[in-house]
């Protein structure tokens, strides 16, 4: 087979690829601030003893974990807007469908964290007097973070390659820009390939931080 390999027709569209690129770091920014930020409180919601908080946690976690991010980025842009009369644009239906299966995910992480810790830490907490909320900040907290540490981030590289998914809804993220250079020059495969090449050189540092951390918190605990 002669195939041809011409990356100089993707090159000349960089300024392209460069919206693209802005537009995937957009989606992986606001969608791990909000995911991982909200999924605490949903994390300690499901360790709650109380079946008035944990049980609509529960629930929560259960409907966006077990549904494909694909099949919601679609159903908020489509039928959303149908429910509510208001037009939801293909950013924030992205947003909607990446943050809640992140919360959805790391509020687990934080649960087990929380519940990895021994019961003797909660038990000294309350025998100096700390209240539920006390214990939790000062000495639960500091504690389960450095073990969920390393997950935490593997979740943020799995959201940031999972940002391609809002290609679906034309948002112009670096896969929606490749397939329209793809299109323009009938090039895909090269297209593609700087895509994952782009994939690459970011998520390179932010694997290796993950490793970094796994040896850091593992010899500490």
């Amino acid at each position: 087979m002669n195939y041809k390999w011409n990356f100089g027709s993707v090159v000349e569209y960089w300024d392209v690829l460069l919206i693209g690129l802005w537009g995937t770091l957009t989606i992986f920014a606001v969608t791990c601030t909000l995911g991982l930020s909200f999924g605490l409180v949903v994390g300690m919601m499901r360790y709650s003893k109380s079946g008035w908080i944990n049980y609509p946690a529960r629930v929560f976690v259960e409907i966006f974990r077990n549904t494909p991010v694909l099949v919601q980025i679609i159903w908020f842009f489509f039928a959303l807007p149908v429910l509510i009369g208001v037009e939801v644009s293909a950013f924030l239906a992205a947003v909607l469908g990446m943050t809640l299966n992140t919360i959805a995910f790391s509020s687990e992480v934080y649960r087990g964290g929380i519940q990895s810790i021994e019961r003797e830490q909660w038990e000294a907490g309350k025998s100096i007097g700390m209240s539920y909320g006390q214990t939790m900040r000062r000495i639960i907290l500091p504690q389960a973070i450095k073990r969920m540490l390393p997950p935490l981030t593997s979740r943020g590289i799995e959201v940031f390659k999972m940002s391609t998914l809002a290609s679906v809804v034309a948002y112009p993220e670096t896969l929606q820009q490749a397939k329209l250079i793809a299109s323009y020059e009938f090039n895909p495969i090269e297209a593609y390939t700087v895509v994952a090449l782009l994939f690459f050189l970011v998520l390179l540092p932010m694997v290796q931080l993950t490793y970094v951390l796994e040896r850091r918190f593992g010899k500490s605990d």
